[in-house]
């Protein structure tokens, strides 16, 4: 539907579930410079789109990231950062890590998605572009 807020979802390969882009940084990259390598390599987007931090952050226990204690035996956890990105075009090269990817409406994004932390993020997004749509419209915004 013209209009429509719509988000890319990915299928990840290894567990067969809907997320965003995901991964975790290299060295000594700041979140925004993961953010940025991940969406190129996963997706094939430009990294010049516009990214926004989201206030959205959560903890992951390091086991689902990798399998096992890589950062030591008293590093339990790891922080997960979100962002949204601004996207013009709609062109996506998926990595090896996907089998898919869809463009979707918030309903069916949060329908699709697996873990709370990107469902809460996506929440997050929508009722921020939500909110700097109604600022810039000289039309009433309907939210259903």
């Amino acid at each position: 539907m013209q209009g429509q807020i719509e988000y890319a979802l990915f299928k990840r390969k290894d567990m067969d579930i809907w997320q965003g882009i995901a991964g975790g940084g290299e060295f000594d990259e700041t979140p925004l410079e993961t953010a940025k390598r991940e969406t190129l390599e996963e997706s094939g987007m430009s990294i010049t789109n516009q990214f926004t931090p989201l206030d959205s952050k959560a903890t992951i226990p390091v086991e689902y990231v990798v399998g096992k204690f890589l950062w030591g035996n008293e590093t339990y956890v790891i922080p997960e950062y979100c962002f949204g990105i601004e996207v013009r075009e709609k062109n996506i090269t998926i990595s090896k890590e996907h089998t898919d990817f869809t463009w979707v409406c918030f309903e069916k994004a949060i329908e699709l998605l697996e873990w709370h932390s990107n469902k809460n993020a996506l929440w997050e997004l929508n009722k921020r572009l939500l909110r700097q749509r109604s600022k810039h419209s000289s039309e009433p915004l309907e939210v259903v």
